[in-house]
């Protein structure tokens, strides 16, 4: 193999082909991304980088001089517009071709927007996925201006921190009759739910969005599903995102909430891999997408393993994690499934933790504060162990000294 061609230069694609040299890899590694900038974090643009805590040399996931160093060709504002599953052979902006060895997509995901149908294509209507995203956004971070927000999940709580510190009025409307529905317990949601409120932050759940009015081409109004009008100087839609499988579904691969890989990282065309939030790939008997940093590096790793010819089996260790305010939230494990969540106070003001449980075993932690139980959970959760459900609920039972329950299948 002489040429290995990465589509998508996020953290998977970076972490690939850093993995690839640490493996000694010694033919060519292409790393072609869309963005002009090279290979950067983006859980902190919603975060530090949105509030001015974090430089943007701070977000780069590596120095610039480290891709020639190692002797990557890296390929920024350069867009893939074509690819032959049968000669692996990519088609570039400007008429350009390469011809691969072997084809990964890292292509990540994309915010799904409001629709222009509803006044989601009005100036000052914004989603956060992107560096230039959050470029945009900055300017309209103004003390005592007043932002919607659409969409209570992680994105959209994480921009009402950011704007409801920098003096904003903040309203966040959630379809759902609650925030967090969909991934998380109802008790880590009325945990959030208290934080955001006593933060000023109006939450309107079980609202929805019915169109947004503009002025000059520029949004100035929100009608909301209970008739409500209110008067809106910007919107964020954080409402989620869609793996980003276009190149794929053209080139004919086979899709199934993502590019459907094998345990291995390869696709249904041979010679073309996928790794990261693009990919699904099996996990207990049915087939599983992960949208987090430590999956996307993991799996990119293990693929490029596979590459080398030294491939095992995908096995994730979910984890992650999100800042808002004052509370680092770290979660381990998934919660799917899950028929009990148990309440544990930490061992100082405000620290507490959800333990999640199917039966005796245990699924997921959501630690708030608390990372003594976060680190305490995902041990157990990596190990496929589980503590006895009593024990989590006394808080005078030391986290290392949780006694074990029977396994059950998992």
């Amino acid at each position: 193999m002489t040429h290995i061609a990465i589509v998508g230069a996020g953290q998977a694609g970076s972490a690939l082909a850093a993995k690839l040299r640490a493996l000694t890899f010694d033919g060519r590694i292409s790393l072609i991304g869309e963005e002009p900038a090279p290979p950067y974090q983006r859980p902190p643009l919603s975060k530090k980088y949105m509030s001015g805590e974090m430089a943007l040399e701070r977000l780069y996931l590596r120095p610039e001089s480290f891709y020639a160093e190692q002797e990557i060709a890296l390929r920024t504002g350069c867009r893939v517009t074509g690819l032959s599953a049968e000669t692996r052979q990519l088609a570039l902006t400007g008429g350009e071709t390469l011809d691969c060895d072997a084809v990964v997509l890292c292509t990540g995901a994309a915010p799904i927007r409001l629709p222009a149908a509803i006044g989601g294509d009005l100036a000052g209507v914004h989603v956060m996925r992107s560096l230039a995203d959050a470029d945009a956004m900055a300017p309209e971070f103004g003390a005592g201006r007043h932002v919607l927000i659409v969409g209570g999940g992680y994105i959209g709580l994480e921009a009402a921190a950011v704007a409801a510190a920098k003096g904003l009025k903040v309203t966040l409307v959630e379809m759902a009759p609650r925030i967090l529905a969909r991934v998380a317990a109802p008790e880590t949601a009325a945990y959030f739910r208290a934080l955001h409120r006593g933060h000023g932050v109006e939450i309107l759940e079980g609202t929805g969005l019915t169109g947004l009015t503009g002025r000059d081409g520029r949004v100035c109004e929100a009608t909301l599903t209970d008739g409500r009008r209110i008067a809106v100087d910007f919107v964020i839609a954080g409402i989620g995102v869609r793996p980003d499988t276009a190149l794929a579904e053209a080139a004919g691969l086979a899709l199934e909430d993502g590019i459907a890989v094998d345990a291995l990282g390869q696709s249904s065309a041979p010679g073309i891999y996928a790794a990261g939030d693009c990919a699904s790939f099996p996990w207990r008997g049915g087939r599983l997408r992960l949208e987090s940093v430590p999956n996307a590096i993991d799996h990119a790793e293990a693929v490029a393993a596979t590459l080398m010819g030294q491939g095992a089996p995908y096995v994730p260790r979910p984890w992650f994690w999100s800042d808002q305010y004052d509370v680092k939230l770290q979660i381990a494990g998934l919660n799917s499934g899950y028929d009990r969540v148990i309440h544990r106070p930490g061992d100082r003001p405000g620290a507490q933790s959800h333990w999640y449980f199917r039966g005796t075993t245990l699924l997921s932690v959501d630690a708030m504060n608390d990372p003594r139980a976060y680190m305490a959970g995902k041990r157990l959760i990596d190990a496929g162990k589980s503590p006895l459900i009593d024990a989590v609920a006394d808080p005078g039972t030391a986290l290392k000294a949780l006694p074990l329950a029977t396994a059950e299948p998992a």
